[in-house]
C-alpha cells in the first residue's frame, strides 16, 4: 500500500505510515545499533557452547581433572554457561539502556506526535 492510497476503512485517521517509520534514518540506526550487538555477542555465545560440548564429548579426561573435591573443570564449565548467560542478559539491558532506548524513544515520540 503506497502512502497515497487511502485505508481501509475503520482505520484510524492518525496512524502511522509504518513505511515511513522503517525508512527513516532513526530506525536504520536502530536496526544498526541492535545488530552490531546482537550478532558479535550471539556468534561469541555459540562458540563458547559449542567448545563446552566438544570438550564434554572429546576431552573426557580433561573435563574429569578435579580441582576441589568432586568439583571437577566439567562441573565448572558447565556452570559458568549459566553464568554467561546472566552477563550477557546484563551487558544487553546496559547497552539497550545506553544506545537503543533513546533512539527508539525518539521515534515513539514522533509517532505519538510529541505527547511524551
Amino acid at each position: 500500500m503506497s502512502t497515497t492510497e487511502e485505508q481501509p476503512t475503520g482505520g484510524a485517521p492518525n496512524a502511522p505510515d509504518w513505511q515511513i517509520v522503517q525508512a527513516s534514518d532513526d530506525f536504520a540506526q536502530l536496526r544498526r545499533r541492535l545488530r552490531n550487538f546482537v550478532f558479535p555477542m550471539t556468534a561469541l555465545f555459540l562458540v563458547w557452547y559449542l567448545l563446552y560440548v566438544l570438550l564434554a564429548d572429546y576431552a573426557h579426561g580433561f573435563m574429569a581433572t578435579k580441582l576441589i573435591g568432586n568439583f571437577n573443570v566439567g562441573l565448572l564449565l558447565g556452570l559458568l554457561q549459566f553464568v554467561s548467560t546472566f552477563l550477557i542478559t546484563w551487558l544487553y539491558v546496559r547497552y539497550a539502556n545506553r544506545r537503543l532506548d533513546p533512539i527508539a524513544d525518539k521515534i515513539r515520540d514522533e509517532l505519538e506526535g510529541g505527547a511524551r
